[in-house]
């Protein structure tokens, strides 16, 4: 079994139903054969929804994580009568002062693949290879070390991965970085300068970001990447 995560789950939804259906007689004089799915011998059997939040935080707010899993039960049944029955919950359990984020914790708990990836390979203690992008924290983790990017060379790293396969001019990626502080804003030339300083906190992945001749850098999907939002 696998776990297909919710964007990707629906981006794939929203293709099927706008993909143009093929007919017997186009395959008949094409040859061709039909699209059957686009992510064929599986089909979505539910959904897991990950919430990072300890007992503290839940009865800070009046609550507990009891009464928020029922309620969450409650609206699942609300919604669908036919799924009052198929929901189950658990509670991700840490050692006390282990740090971390609440829904890092429980992602590695309820062993998320994607969760999993940045801790797996690694029997001697050693971190994941490869690069994490923590959206949230707008942090850059490079083998599990912290790049220590600035804020402006994170926003160029984002920008790129968030128009992956397009190329961005200099002048785009200028406009977009420092739209609010223009009067410490590079020229499109200097912006290399900005993007070499970033390569060098991401040794052995420079790659990641690829100068395109004549039109400036993009971000294509990396298999050492991986992005979390």
């Amino acid at each position: 079994m696998a776990i297909a995560h919710l964007n990707s789950f629906r981006a794939a939804q929203v293709a099927a139903q706008t993909a143009p259906a093929t007919t017997s007689a186009q395959v008949a004089s094409t040859g061709a054969a039909p699209v059957l799915s686009l992510v064929p011998e599986t089909e979505a059997r539910g959904f897991a929804l990950y919430v990072g939040l300890d007992e503290a935080t839940a009865a800070a707010a009046g609550t507990s994580l009891v009464e928020i899993a029922a309620a969450l039960r409650k609206t699942i049944a609300e919604l669908v009568p036919a799924a009052a029955d198929e929901t189950y919950a658990a509670v991700a359990l840490a050692p006390v002062g282990i740090g971390g984020r609440p829904v890092d914790v429980v992602r590695t708990a309820l062993r998320d693949p994607k969760a999993l990836a940045k801790i797996s390979g690694n029997a001697e203690g050693q971190a994941a290879k490869g690069i994490v992008v923590d959206i949230n924290r707008k942090k850059v983790f490079a083998d599990g070390k912290n790049a220590e990017l600035t804020q402006k060379e994170f926003e160029l790293i984002s920008y790129l991965i968030e128009n992956q396969g397009e190329t961005i001019t200099r002048r785009e990626l200028v406009d977009a970085v420092w739209a609010d502080d223009e009067a410490e804003a590079p020229n499109d030339r200097t912006i290399d300068v900005h993007v070499r300083r970033l390569r060098s906190k991401i040794a052995g992945y420079e790659d990641i970001i690829r100068t395109i001749r004549g039109g400036g850098y993009r971000f294509d999907k990396h298999p050492d990447v991986l992005v979390e939002a």
